[in-house]
């Protein structure tokens, strides 16, 4: 949510904004604030007129009551019953105008970074950097599913039987990796000098519209029957909601925080969940990173979030790139954002694998997230990036480091975490 002060002295920069991201029906809010405001703000002044007017009638009646001119004063009492009556209408009335203007606030784009390239849709996403050279070798890459089954490391049937498609079992081996990944995901984010969190994995509903759009939220979240509580799509959610109505200070700044989550997602208006195989999925499990800090720094916070990413994945031998998300592809409360995506020597393209965004001060607006300064109070700038999520990264991982003779190799960096397994060996 942007600043209405911001928006109130600059109304066309709000309007371009909004074409930018290519979302002209959204227009209209800009002038339905404006007049909105004017409203409130007229409302406000009346509602300080009627009560300095009560003040000075009060005053008089003391006096009154004290000439012990009791009939005058009992008259005066009158008046102001009547104002009383007057500001309980026009409380009202103000209360209404701050709901009307927070809720078109929330459906109003964030202001995009200088540098985000316009386009429509993910299609005119820019290629920044490639880390580390893709390689497509001279034996067939099987499909990851495949290459699971052939270490006896899933099991889909069982899982649509129990729960329908976009679930899955993993066993063995394969399920080892997934949690050596996520363990060595979370040692190397200490080892960074983030905080370790396990954080809740349901969250209020004002929590929720304080992270995120609405469409977003319908997109994404399941809802609690009967309860205010939704299951995170991922830890970031409960992680910023952390510091809801929270007055930070300086000198503790940053937050800095690792965490590990199962996410659940509806995956709505996705083209169908995969039959086989773990890209899309509506169960799966992350480690993330957050950052809560001063507004100065956040850029500098933004481009070093997603350079952890690309050294993880470097770190397990695995080639990435990093994409620029367009305008469009932009979520409404993003300033910027860029994707890692991985190799997969399989398909010979790249596939997204993470996404890194500084929301600026957005989420800190939505949800009261501010820092205790010398001059008075101001909103946070919030972060958030994937390490790494389990299991889509296994695809990449799996397929990187498959073998002619259907072996799949574990780099150095995991061996530890794999009870020292240097290799997976397909079953017989």
């Amino acid at each position: 949510m942007i600043d209405i002060k911001f928006l109130r002295e600059n109304p066309e920069i709000v309007k371009e904004n909004i074409k930018k991201k290519f979302q002209n029906h959204k227009l209209v809010l800009v002038d339905e604030v404006l007049e909105l405001d004017q409203k409130n703000r007229d409302v406000k002044l009346k509602g300080d007129e009627l009560r300095m007017k009560r003040n000075t009638i009060s005053s008089q009646i003391g006096a009154l009551m004290k000439d012990g001119k009791k009939s005058e004063a009992e008259e005066m009492k009158k008046q102001v019953q009547e104002i009383n009556d007057q500001l309980v209408e026009n409380e009202k009335l103000e209360q209404q105008y701050a709901d009307d203007i927070k809720e078109r606030m929330m459906k109003i784009p964030n202001i995009i970074h200088e540098s985000v390239p316009i386009g429509e849709d993910d299609s005119k996403n820019v290629e920044i950097e490639k880390f580390g050279d893709p390689v497509v070798p001279d034996y067939e890459i099987p499909y990851h599913a495949d290459i699971m089954e052939s270490l006896n490391g899933i099991d889909l049937d069982s899982a649509r039987r129990v729960a329908g498609n976009g679930f899955y079992y993993l066993t063995g081996n394969i399920a080892r990796l997934h949690s050596a990944i996520l363990s060595y995901a979370r040692d190397f984010m200490i080892n960074k000098g983030f905080t370790y969190c396990i954080p809740p994995y349901m969250i209020r509903s004002d929590v929720v519209t304080g992270v995120m759009s609405f469409e977003e939220m319908d997109a994404m979240m399941y809802k609690i029957e009967g309860e205010d509580l939704y299951l995170i799509g991922t830890s970031e959610h409960s992680m910023i909601g952390k510091f809801k109505d929270q007055i930070l200070q300086k000198q503790d700044m940053p937050y800095t925080m690792t965490s590990y989550s199962p996410c659940f997602r509806k995956e709505k208006g996705a083209h169908g969940i995969e039959e086989r195989g773990v890209y899309r999925i509506h169960q799966f499990e992350k480690q993330e990173m957050i950052v809560v800090c001063e507004p100065e720094d956040s850029w500098e916070w933004y481009d070093k979030l997603w350079s952890y990413t690309v050294e993880l994945f470097r770190s397990m031998d695995i080639p990435v790139r990093t994409l620029e998300c367009c305008s469009g592809d932009l979520a409404d409360l993003k300033a910027k954002s860029c994707d890692v995506e991985a190799w997969s020597p399989r398909q010979q393209k790249y596939f997204e694998v993470g996404s890194c965004s500084n929301l600026t001060d957005a989420q800190a607006r939505r949800l009261g997230i501010r820092i205790k300064g010398e001059k008075g109070n101001y909103y946070a700038h919030t972060l958030n990036n994937t390490v790494v999520a389990p299991p889509r990264m296994l695809i990449a991982f799996l397929e990187n480091h498959y073998q002619a003779d259907g072996s799949v190799t574990i780099p150095e960096v995991l061996r530890p975490y794999m009870g020292g397994i240097e290799k997976l060996e397909p079953k017989k």
